[in-house]
């Protein structure tokens, strides 16, 4: 189903560019690129993709920047692409809104891999005027729709949710009332490349909270539980 997506790769290394293009449309994907934030904000002019692969030490702009752009403005997934591959600078890829990152030098198959997987996470049905959401899940003033990967507020209006996001909430919400470890969370959303000593769980869950909790500073949707990990109060 993800085949055929459009698929933008901004990255200033040329040889890399051609990587990417000639491996990931050998596989059916629309791949085009562009060396700068000049080039990605002409693309988009024309028409958004369905997925950025996004170099982090861009000249000028740089990715961290045009990552946060992204997420401001357009909603799709971005796997953010760095020479540094520290927790630090996979944090602060994180932070900004990337969906995936992936340290350079990388092998195809795993770029393939978790492109398909961010494509199939991240694809889901508009909220639409057509569509009432009616099964779902009760998170305080919003409803979790597990089958249309959506969160709605009161009025129908969909909350933008990153891929990882939405898979943190699904395992929080087919375990109610049940304290999940850091560990058990980077299982269960399929992230296990990702260390459960670094932050990038702590970051998802923050990020959550802003968009849930009436006063995020005091949860009460996604409790934490001291000495275990969090914990979900539909």
């Amino acid at each position: 189903m993800e085949q055929g997506a459009r698929i933008l790769v901004v990255d200033d290394d040329e040889a890399v560019r051609q990587l990417l293009e000639d491996y990931l449309g050998e596989h059916g994907y629309r791949v085009q690129g562009c060396s700068d934030s000049t080039g990605l904000r002409q693309y988009l002019q024309a028409g958004v993709p369905e997925l950025v692969l996004l170099d982090v030490g861009l000249p000028g702009e740089d990715g961290l920047s045009l990552a946060r752009f992204l997420r401001e403005h357009h909603d799709l997934p971005v796997i953010m692409i760095s020479g540094a591959g520290s927790s630090v600078d996979r944090t602060i890829g994180l932070e900004v809104g990337a969906d995936d990152y992936l340290a350079k030098p990388f092998d195809p198959r795993e770029l393939l891999a978790r492109v398909k997987s961010v494509l199939r996470r991240y694809r889901r049905t508009p909220c639409g005027e057509a569509e009432a959401v009616v099964a779902g899940i009760a998170l305080g003033r919003y409803r979790l729709d597990l089958q249309r990967r959506q969160l709605c507020d009161e009025q129908g209006r969909e909350v933008e949710l990153t891929a990882m996001e939405f898979d943190l909430l699904q395992a929080f919400a087919q375990r109610p009332n049940r304290p999940l470890s850091r560990d058990q969370l980077l299982n269960l959303t399929q992230n296990r490349d990702w260390s459960p000593y670094d932050r990038s769980i702590d970051i998802r869950i923050a990020r959550l909270r802003r968009k849930l909790e009436e006063d995020p500073e005091k949860p009460q949707i996604i409790r934490t539980v001291r000495g275990v990990g969090y914990m979900l109060v539909p």
